[in-house]
């Protein structure tokens, strides 16, 4: 009995898929990123399939990832992004609308002390409405910006419509609010 020898390589089939393409990959990974950004994803479910892209070998492994993940067709997209369009642009009107009959609060001369803002009669800005806090929040320039401080207070402090956690750059025209008051910052 003689003994044979395995194939050689080149003789057999390739069993394996063809290795994917950085574009393939890519395109996995913008389908994951639009998932987040829509809330269909979590951050950790959203990391964790980030990083099974960046590994995956085959085309199979990819499609597993996307899969719960449907995307729009052109025209969905379009729509939508459209219908965005038109919402942000209402946003900005109603702000500018808004800003046009908001109080102005006049920015700090620069080098004067930082201005306190808050209920406490000791503030350099007073402001008696239950929604503001005694000391409430702080607008000092600091590097040639303006930035504004919350300092812990209850209602919270808001830039444009967005809270601010810590503090926030902010210059004139911008829309000021503590608590329920707000104020439109303007330059001396």
């Amino acid at each position: 009995m003689g003994v044979t020898s395995p194939p050689s390589p080149s003789s057999e089939f390739d069993t394996h898929a063809a290795r994917l393409t950085d574009a393939e990959r890519e395109r996995a990974l913008d389908v994951l990123r639009e998932g987040a950004a829509l809330g269909r994803l979590s951050h950790d479910t959203f990391v964790r399939r980030m990083e099974l892209a960046l590994a995956a070998r085959r085309r199979d492994e990819l499609a597993a990832l996307t899969a719960d993940l449907r995307t729009e067709g052109r025209w969905s997209r379009m729509v939508l992004g459209t219908v965005g369009a038109v919402s942000g642009f209402t946003v900005k009107l109603r702000r500018a609308w808004q800003s046009e009959r908001l109080p102005k609060l006049l920015l700090p001369a620069p080098g004067t002390y930082p201005l306190r803002i808050g209920r406490d009669p000791a503030n350099g800005l007073r402001l008696s409405h239950d929604t503001v806090s005694r000391v409430h929040a702080e607008l000092s320039l600091q590097g040639g910006m303006w930035v504004l401080r919350d300092l812990g207070s209850t209602n919270g402090t808001s830039v444009n419509g967005r809270r601010v956690i810590g503090a926030a750059v902010v210059q004139a025209g911008d829309q000021v609010a503590f608590g329920q008051v707000a104020f439109c910052l303007a330059a001396d």
